[in-house]
């Protein structure tokens, strides 16, 4: 019996261990399937959960950013009313410690302007005077103007005139260089004809200061004293070219008057043979007048010419 019973007690017990082995198993696999199961639908689950949030970001991101900055705005207006309440106990004060003192000031202010009043009466009074006075000096300083404005019209067209009169100056000063010889520009100048203790007497003479008027006038235009010395320099060149010109004129009527005697001698006419005849020769003489200046002087030897009658050319040539 004992060794039935420990035989059925084996068998019981492996069928219990294999019963609980399948029921073990079974139950790992439900588990495994169940937990399976679960992590999908927790993981579908979390994705409508994902996608409900991401919706409801979406849905309400506006209304987030609009609550946020309403949330600034409104930190912001409680600081600023803060500091507004702040100014306005401020201003509070200030208009009370400035109504204490507009009361104060009122009363000193009235006394001011009393005593303003009459200094205003004593200025206008005061301005009255000075104004006559400005009105006496301005009616002056016109007619001083109006004189100084002649003045200086008369002025200006002076001023205007010796413009001119230099620019003409320079323009005659341009075309007389162009005629400049080649001495006139290597000496412009002609040499002084004092002596040497002559013109130490002139300069000691300059460098005294001036005593009389027109000494002081001439100190001021000692500048121009070469402008001087050409202008007398071209002035005596000038007058020699003149007299030069006079004597040549006479010369040249003279020769004149000769060649005329010589046309009237060679031609042969009634009034010719009345009137004094050069080829009409007595005794080595002819009654033709001879001119006043003898042809040996150098002055008339300089101009003549050597003339050669073509009548003798051709008695010669033929």
């Amino acid at each position: 019996m004992e060794q039935n019973y420990s035989e059925q007690e084996n068998n019981v017990k492996q069928d219990f261990n294999s019963v609980r082995d399948e029921i073990k198993n079974k139950n790992i696999e439900e588990k495994h399937a169940l937990r399976i199961q679960l992590e999908g639908r927790v993981e579908e689950l979390w994705r409508h959960f994902q996608q409900a949030l991401r919706s409801y970001n979406e849905a309400t991101e506006e209304r987030k950013s609009a609550f946020e900055a309403l949330r600034g705005r409104d930190e912001k207006s409680a600081k600023e009313i803060e500091m507004q309440m702040k100014k306005i106990q401020k201003l509070q004060d200030s208009i009370a410690l400035v109504r204490s003192r507009l009361g104060s000031n009122a009363r000193e202010s009235e006394k001011q302007n009393r005593r303003l009043q009459e200094e205003k009466e004593a200025i206008q009074g005061h301005f009255h005077t000075i104004k006559t006075q400005m009105n006496r000096a301005r009616a002056r300083e016109r007619g001083q103007l109006a004189k100084l404005t002649l003045h200086s019209n008369t002025a200006i067209k002076k001023l205007q005139q010796l413009i001119e009169k230099g620019e003409y100056v320079l323009r005659l000063t341009e075309m007389c260089r162009k005629l400049e010889t080649e001495e006139e520009k290597v000496l412009p100048f002609y040499s002084s004809s004092l002596s040497a203790e002559e013109q130490s007497q002139e300069q000691a003479a300059a460098l005294e200061p001036p005593t009389e008027q027109l000494a002081q006038a001439m100190q001021d235009y000692t500048a121009l004293e070469l402008f001087w010395k050409r202008y007398n320099k071209a002035l005596l060149e000038q007058m020699a070219l003149e007299q030069e010109k006079v004597v040549l004129g006479r010369e040249n009527a003279q020769l004149r008057q000769l060649l005329k005697q010589y046309l009237d001698g060679i031609s042969v006419s009634d009034d010719t043979l009345g009137q004094l005849n050069p080829l009409f020769i007595v005794n080595q003489r002819t009654n033709a007048r001879l001119p006043a200046v003898p042809v040996s002087e150098g002055r008339v030897a300089r101009h003549a010419h050597t003339v050669i009658e073509a009548a003798h050319i051709v008695q010669h040539t033929i």
